[in-house]
């Protein structure tokens, strides 16, 4: 298999390896109060738009389970959710977060195959960044024996995306050769990690510089994003590669297009170019989709090429692929279980640190999955920040740049 990218530091595996010993803790001892804990998006703009304040506690509808999260996974795409970068958004004020981990705490009538105590990981059409969720059965699935929790969170996402895309969208076989942006990222190493899982399978990764030691050994061949890839990959592949992974979008779409061979696939899944500064911006949106090559049917009729477009989250719960995304876990729980897969983790962080979380990912400083923990308590710094607990959950205006002068401190003690 694939090296699993960066190795955890001393303090994230020992936050890991304390959650797994708090998960053999009773189930039946949850507490009894009617309100939880909760990130907010009070409204799109900046960092300073998040809270972590007190909400009633939902309950279980006909055909849906109630789930004491343990977990949830944080993506580039809820930093564009906060910015408001993307097409309809919800109302205001909203919980953020589509994925999570936990153990289930109710059962609703109506509701088949998951029983009180069961630990599993499930979808969310936002609301994920809570301490309890309550989610139709569709999008929930039990966690194999020896997953942890942090473990859980950073696989649905990342690996059922990376794998339809492999698989479902792309067709990859033996022998093909694959280029994925973003390498060091959670995807990308998901990728990395199924791409090992097909014979002869050669991957291109193109990352920031400072990431390739700790994942050099996830891909075959390894090149800096601010370099000429393109050269680079044709010295190795002067026929190209067959499939192109790109969540970056710009400037990037018309070199990667120049790179596929004859029925050739590219696939892009994220536009990460427009998001520039803190909040979301006219001009970087306009630059990213200026800098787009426009696509002529008649040339791709000629050169035999394919262009696709991938989102988990609209074919999950707006376009009915409930029995397609099971599919794809229930083939990515069976080589979890091989141990031929295993998610990559960054980093974790307390509710009250989401902040930084999302800086961190803003700044992409991350390898791998970065977590949100439910249960770990938030350092002394970052009690006294602006996302400290509310009752009410109202927002107070920082002084632009205020969260730039704060100490970063993506590895917890």
């Amino acid at each position: 298999m694939a090296g699993h990218g960066a190795d955890l530091t001393e303090e994230t595996q020992y936050m890991i390896d304390r959650n797994a010993g708090k998960e053999a803790a009773n189930v039946d001892s949850p507490s009894n109060a009617k309100e939880m804990r909760a990130v907010v998006l009070a409204g799109f703009g900046g960092l300073n738009k998040l809270r972590v304040t007190k909400k009633a506690m939902p309950e279980p509808q006909d055909g849906e389970v109630k789930i004491r999260v343990k977990a949830c996974g944080l993506n580039f795409l809820d930093l564009m959710v906060r910015q408001g970068n993307i097409d309809n958004p919800p109302k205001t004020p909203l919980v953020p977060g589509f994925e999570c981990c936990g153990i289930v705490e109710s059962v609703a009538e109506n509701t088949q195959g998951f029983e009180i105590g069961d630990r599993v990981m499930a979808f969310l059409n936002y609301n994920a960044w809570a301490e309890v969720v309550c989610t139709p059965v569709d999008f929930v699935y039990k966690m194999p024996d020896d997953m942890t929790f942090t473990e859980a969170a950073a696989f649905s996402l990342n690996f059922v995306a990376a794998y339809m895309m492999l698989f479902e969208v792309a067709s990859l076989r033996e022998g093909m050769s694959v280029l994925v942006h973003s390498a060091g990222g959670a995807v990308g190493q998901a990728v990395a990690q199924l791409c090992s899982t097909v014979p002869k399978v050669t991957v291109f990764g193109v990352a920031s510089c400072f990431k390739h030691t700790s994942i050099k050994d996830s891909v075959t061949h390894l090149f800096d994003r601010n370099t000429d890839y393109i050269q680079e990959v044709k010295k190795i592949s002067p026929d190209g590669v067959d499939i192109v992974l790109d969540c970056l979008c710009g400037e990037n779409t018309g070199k990667s297009l120049s790179l596929l061979k004859p029925l050739g696939t590219y696939i892009l899944y994220g536009a990460s170019n427009t998001v520039t500064g803190e909040t979301k911006s006219f001009f970087s949106f306009a630059k990213s989709w200026w800098q787009v090559e426009k696509v002529n049917p008649i040339k791709l009729y000629e050169e035999n090429k394919v262009i696709a477009g991938f989102s988990l989250l609209n074919l999950l719960f707006k376009q009915g692929g409930r029995s397609l995304v099971k599919s794809a876990m229930d083939k990515l729980l069976s080589l979890y279980e091989q141990k031929k897969i295993r998610p990559v983790v960054d980093s974790l962080w307390a509710l009250e640190e989401v902040k930084e979380a999302m800086q961190r990912i803003h700044d992409r400083g991350n390898i791998g999955k970065l977590i949100l923990d439910v249960e770990k308590s938030p350092t002394p710094l970052m009690a006294n920040d602006s996302t400290e607990t509310s009752e009410a959950g109202e927002e107070e205006e920082e002084p632009e740049g205020d969260n730039d002068s704060k100490e970063r401190m993506p590895f917890i003690h």
